[in-house]
Protein backbone atom coordinates (compact mmCIF):
# COMPACT_ATOMS: atom_id res chain seq x y z
CA UNK A 1 0.00 0.00 0.00
CA UNK A 2 1.14 3.65 -0.47
CA UNK A 3 0.10 7.40 -0.04
CA UNK A 4 0.05 10.42 -2.10
CA UNK A 5 2.86 10.12 -4.82
CA UNK A 6 2.78 13.60 -6.99
CA UNK A 7 6.20 13.13 -8.53
CA UNK A 8 6.19 9.38 -8.28
CA UNK A 9 9.52 9.78 -7.26
CA UNK A 10 10.89 11.02 -10.39
CA UNK A 11 13.45 14.16 -10.06
CA UNK A 12 11.38 17.59 -10.45
CA UNK A 13 12.78 20.35 -12.93
CA UNK A 14 13.18 23.86 -11.67
CA UNK A 15 10.39 24.43 -13.85
CA UNK A 16 8.23 22.56 -11.61
CA UNK A 17 7.68 19.43 -14.24
CA UNK A 18 8.89 16.06 -13.70
CA UNK A 19 11.91 14.85 -15.94
CA UNK A 20 10.71 13.17 -18.94
CA UNK A 21 11.28 9.33 -17.60
CA UNK A 22 7.37 8.69 -18.40
CA UNK A 23 5.34 10.57 -20.76
CA UNK A 24 1.88 9.58 -19.07
CA UNK A 25 3.37 11.16 -15.90
CA UNK A 26 1.41 14.36 -14.37
CA UNK A 27 2.73 17.48 -14.12
CA UNK A 28 4.29 17.64 -10.50
CA UNK A 29 2.85 21.15 -8.40
CA UNK A 30 4.45 24.04 -9.33
CA UNK A 31 3.70 26.06 -6.57
CA UNK A 32 5.30 23.46 -4.11
CA UNK A 33 9.07 23.04 -4.06
CA UNK A 34 10.53 18.46 -4.01
CA UNK A 35 11.47 19.19 -0.09
CA UNK A 36 7.70 20.51 0.48
CA UNK A 37 6.44 17.19 -1.44
CA UNK A 38 8.88 15.31 0.06
CA UNK A 39 7.83 16.51 3.62
CA UNK A 40 3.96 16.33 2.40
CA UNK A 41 4.51 12.72 0.93
CA UNK A 42 6.30 11.80 4.46
CA UNK A 43 3.14 13.23 6.85
CA UNK A 44 0.92 11.47 4.29
CA UNK A 45 2.44 8.14 4.79
CA UNK A 46 2.62 8.73 8.85
CA UNK A 47 -0.57 9.05 9.17
CA UNK A 48 -1.75 6.36 7.02
CA UNK A 49 0.76 4.06 9.36
CA UNK A 50 -0.42 5.35 12.24
CA UNK A 51 -4.20 5.09 11.34
CA UNK A 52 -3.62 1.74 9.81
CA UNK A 53 -1.94 0.62 13.19
CA UNK A 54 -4.29 1.52 15.46
CA UNK A 55 -7.84 0.96 13.82
CA UNK A 56 -8.09 4.88 13.34
CA UNK A 57 -8.01 5.50 16.96
CA UNK A 58 -5.08 7.79 16.02
CA UNK A 59 -5.61 9.43 12.86
CA UNK A 60 -9.01 9.30 12.06
CA UNK A 61 -9.57 12.66 12.97
CA UNK A 62 -6.60 14.86 10.74
CA UNK A 63 -6.20 18.24 11.09
CA UNK A 64 -9.74 18.68 12.90
CA UNK A 65 -10.93 16.97 9.85
CA UNK A 66 -12.52 13.25 9.62
CA UNK A 67 -10.20 11.04 7.23
CA UNK A 68 -10.48 7.07 5.82
CA UNK A 69 -8.44 4.73 3.72
CA UNK A 70 -9.62 4.65 0.66
CA UNK A 71 -7.92 1.34 -1.22
CA UNK A 72 -8.44 1.54 -5.02
CA UNK A 73 -6.73 -0.64 -7.89
CA UNK A 74 -4.45 1.35 -9.83
CA UNK A 75 -5.98 1.74 -13.77
CA UNK A 76 -2.49 0.65 -15.43
CA UNK A 77 -0.84 -1.23 -12.59
CA UNK A 78 -3.66 -3.15 -11.06
CA UNK A 79 -1.95 -3.01 -7.74
CA UNK A 80 -3.44 -1.62 -4.62
CA UNK A 81 -3.24 1.64 -3.72
CA UNK A 82 -4.25 3.04 -0.57
CA UNK A 83 -4.78 6.68 0.10
CA UNK A 84 -6.03 8.66 3.42
CA UNK A 85 -8.83 11.21 2.77
CA UNK A 86 -11.28 13.87 4.47
CA UNK A 87 -14.84 12.76 3.78
CA UNK A 88 -17.92 13.53 4.93
CA UNK A 89 -21.57 11.98 5.01
CA UNK A 90 -24.78 12.41 3.30
CA UNK A 91 -27.38 9.69 5.03
CA UNK A 92 -25.48 6.52 4.48
CA UNK A 93 -23.00 7.48 1.30
CA UNK A 94 -19.49 8.69 2.17
CA UNK A 95 -18.49 11.59 0.24
CA UNK A 96 -14.54 12.89 -0.56
CA UNK A 97 -13.83 15.46 -2.94
CA UNK A 98 -10.76 14.73 -5.95
CA UNK A 99 -8.66 17.94 -5.31
CA UNK A 100 -5.11 17.55 -5.41
CA UNK A 101 -4.92 20.77 -3.64
CA UNK A 102 -6.16 22.39 -6.89
CA UNK A 103 -3.57 20.91 -9.09
CA UNK A 104 -4.43 20.91 -12.73
CA UNK A 105 -4.95 16.96 -12.81
CA UNK A 106 -7.34 14.95 -10.77
CA UNK A 107 -5.58 12.58 -8.20
CA UNK A 108 -4.52 9.11 -9.29
CA UNK A 109 -6.96 7.64 -6.80
CA UNK A 110 -9.92 9.44 -8.96
CA UNK A 111 -8.51 8.65 -11.93
CA UNK A 112 -8.57 4.75 -10.83
CA UNK A 113 -12.27 4.74 -10.38
CA UNK A 114 -12.84 5.64 -13.53
CA UNK A 115 -11.75 1.81 -14.37
CA UNK A 116 -12.44 -0.02 -11.18
CA UNK A 117 -15.46 2.35 -9.48
CA UNK A 118 -15.69 -0.67 -7.16
CA UNK A 119 -13.16 0.03 -3.99
CA UNK A 120 -12.63 -0.56 -0.49
CA UNK A 121 -12.34 1.84 2.43
CA UNK A 122 -11.52 1.95 6.19
CA UNK A 123 -13.49 4.60 8.81
CA UNK A 124 -11.78 4.01 12.11
CA UNK A 125 -11.33 -0.12 12.28
CA UNK A 126 -14.78 -1.08 10.25
CA UNK A 127 -13.49 -2.06 6.99
CA UNK A 128 -16.22 -1.79 3.84
CA UNK A 129 -17.23 -2.60 0.21
CA UNK A 130 -18.51 0.52 -1.88
CA UNK A 131 -19.02 1.57 -5.64
CA UNK A 132 -17.96 5.17 -6.19
CA UNK A 133 -19.35 7.59 -8.57
CA UNK A 134 -19.13 11.17 -9.49
CA UNK A 135 -21.79 12.96 -8.10
CA UNK A 136 -24.33 14.34 -10.72
CA UNK A 137 -24.60 18.41 -11.63
CA UNK A 138 -28.16 18.45 -9.98
CA UNK A 139 -26.01 17.08 -6.61
CA UNK A 140 -23.37 18.50 -6.44
CA UNK A 141 -23.63 21.74 -4.94
CA UNK A 142 -25.11 20.29 -1.71
CA UNK A 143 -23.02 17.69 -1.31
CA UNK A 144 -20.10 20.39 -2.02
CA UNK A 145 -21.32 22.22 0.73
CA UNK A 146 -21.14 19.82 3.57
CA UNK A 147 -17.14 19.30 2.10
CA UNK A 148 -16.69 22.87 2.01
CA UNK A 149 -17.97 23.06 6.01
CA UNK A 150 -16.07 20.34 7.05
CA UNK A 151 -12.59 21.91 5.14
CA UNK A 152 -12.89 25.20 3.85
CA UNK A 153 -9.26 24.97 2.50
CA UNK A 154 -11.17 23.28 -0.46
CA UNK A 155 -13.28 26.17 -1.89
CA UNK A 156 -9.26 27.98 -2.50
CA UNK A 157 -8.37 24.54 -4.19
CA UNK A 158 -11.06 25.17 -6.64
CA UNK A 159 -10.19 29.25 -7.09
CA UNK A 160 -6.56 27.63 -8.12
CA UNK A 161 -7.36 25.69 -10.15
CA UNK A 162 -9.59 25.66 -13.82
CA UNK A 163 -10.54 22.44 -13.53
CA UNK A 164 -14.25 21.74 -11.81
CA UNK A 165 -13.10 19.86 -8.75
CA UNK A 166 -15.37 16.32 -8.37
CA UNK A 167 -17.08 15.49 -5.26
CA UNK A 168 -17.12 11.52 -5.00
CA UNK A 169 -19.82 9.58 -3.86
CA UNK A 170 -19.09 6.56 -2.51
CA UNK A 171 -22.31 3.89 -2.04
CA UNK A 172 -22.37 0.86 0.12
CA UNK A 173 -22.42 -2.24 -1.99
CA UNK A 174 -22.81 -4.80 0.90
Amino acid sequence: MRGFCWSRGRPVSQAGTISPLHPKDSIAMPDHTQRERNKARKRVNDHMSRYLKTGGEDGHIYSGAPTLLLTTIGRESGNANTTPLIYGRDGDRYLLVASRTGAPRHPGWYRNLSKTPEVQIQVMAEHLSVRARTATPEEKPALWRIMTKLWPPFEEYQARTEREIPVVVLELTA
